[in-house]
């Protein structure tokens, strides 16, 4: 059977195929789904992928698949590890945080100023995949920069470096990081090249160029282009990616992926009139948050903590919780695990959107109390779409999405009730259209409006 093209998501546990036909016309079929344990930790990701695919042609009945070409997305060998360095946090430590973030990054440490003896021994004991130096605003403070570049060559850890700082300082970091040094360097646009002004999009394409230049060679994923030969992303990038590509066509929109680990937030919005004229800082139009202790899997416990025990037993009469527990698996089967699973993903989406929104604050000064904005702006958000397991699979998927809306903490950026609507990713390929649409825009555009039934 003949495919144009197979999008693999090579995740931590599990590795997904999907197939799509017609991408070249103007109705492009998402033909099916294929799934297999990952095989990275066995030491050959062709394995698993091998297998996902003999598993589509299962559900499909072929007996085999000839495809086109093959893309993926991938957070598995531990996704993107980076470490960001940065000049002041508010300023140019903060915008390359947001570069990172919206590129699919998982940021383990950040610093701001210059680099100390105990923030070198964390770098070297993270380990990162890659590294991230800014600093300084073009044709502003240029030694920071210079310094932290030195400091981290002083390390002679190998690691692919982004700079993305002050544009003087570009020939000086390429002397810092030459052949020599065995870092291979990529130097970008300023993420903060003006006061108020961040520019993170260049940065992002390159953090999503260096990660396929290191996934080719990560532990497993060796032999990764014997099979896949088209661009390779870093998971959460796509989905950010295929929400940009939602907002061309329908306006401000955030994503919501509930896993077993995380909850990952994504908004693509412009600021409203009325707060733009009262923020402080700038805020991204595409930002994304990671909640590392928010997922109703591995992180099941955090979130039952945050809801309390009390609170937990209201919500869910007649459930079980003690048995539920006893026998908890990543994919619930049983009534009781659902709706407690439910309840989980409820409670993160909750708290994700309470730390991705800004809120409202009041400063007093010698004139009287003035009212200020800080953080990102999701008054004028239209659109609210659910990704990953919880949110497609589980039956209160939508409910779970709606009580984002009665959600009335005091103080955030957030819509009014009425505004928004909900879609709900059906088909659980956002973040293979997302990379999709790296060479194919207009047919992941088309698929996405069918899974989302827009």
């Amino acid at each position: 059977m003949k495919i144009d093209v197979l999008v693999a998501e090579i995740g931590s546990t599990t590795t997904v195929v999907n197939a799509f036909t017609g991408i070249k016309t103007g109705s492009p079929v998402f033909f099916g789904q294929g799934q297999a344990p990952t095989s990275v930790l066995d030491g050959d990701v062709r394995i698993g992928l091998s297998s996902a695919i003999s598993d589509l042609c299962r559900k499909k009945g072929a007996g085999s698949i000839d495809y086109g070409e093959m893309l993926a997305t991938s957070s598995a060998a531990g996704g993107l590890k980076m470490t960001v360095h940065g000049l002041v946090y508010d300023m140019t430590a903060k915008a390359a945080k947001e570069a990172a973030l919206g590129a699919g990054g998982i940021i383990h440490f950040i610093t701001a100023g210059r680099l100390r003896r105990s923030d070198l021994k964390k770098i070297q004991e993270i380990k990162p995949n890659l590294i991230l130096i800014a600093g300084g605003v073009d044709y502003g403070e240029r030694e920071t920069a210079i310094y932290n570049s030195e400091m981290i060559r002083s390390l002679n850890l190998g690691t692919p470096v982004i700079y993305a700082g002050n544009c003087e300082n570009r020939e000086e970091v390429s002397l810092i990081f030459d052949e020599e040094s065995g870092v291979k360097l990529y130097a970008v646009d300023n993420v903060y090249p003006k006061i108020d002004d961040l520019n993170v999009e260049p940065c992002r394409r390159v953090i999503q160029d260096a990660f396929e230049d290191h996934i080719v060679h990560a532990p497993g994923m060796e032999h990764v282009r014997d099979m896949v030969n088209g661009p390779i992303i870093p998971t959460p990038g796509a989905v950010m990616e295929c929400t940009k590509l939602l907002s061309e066509r329908i306006g401000n929109v955030m994503t919501l992926d509930v896993g077993g680990a995380t909850t990952d937030l994504h908004s693509v919005t412009e600021d409203g009139d009325q707060i733009s004229r009262i923020l402080i800082s700038p805020e991204p139009k595409a930002k994304r948050t990671v909640e590392g202790d928010l997922g109703v899997f591995i992180n099941m416990r955090n979130i039952m903590e945050l809801i309390g025990e009390k609170k937990l037993r209201e919500d869910l009469p007649g459930v079980d919780i003690d048995s539920v527990l006893e026998s908890y698996k990543a994919i619930p089967t049983t009534t009781d695990e659902i709706k407690f699973v439910e309840r989980l993903a409820k409670e993160a989406v909750c708290r994700a959107v309470e730390r991705h929104a800004g809120h409202i604050r009041y400063i007093y000064g010698p004139s009287g109390r003035s009212t200020v904005a800080e953080g990102k702006d999701l008054t004028q958000v239209k659109f609210i779409v659910g990704t990953g397991g919880a949110l497609t699979r589980l039956p209160s998927r939508a409910e779970m999405l709606s009580v984002i809306a009665r959600h009335d903490e005091t103080g955030l950026l957030l819509f009014p009730g009425e505004h928004a609507k909900i879609l709900i990713d059906s088909d659980y390929i956002m973040a293979s259209l997302g990379v999709l649409s790296l060479k194919y825009k207009e047919a992941a555009a088309r698929l996405l409006e069918k899974s989302l039934n827009v």
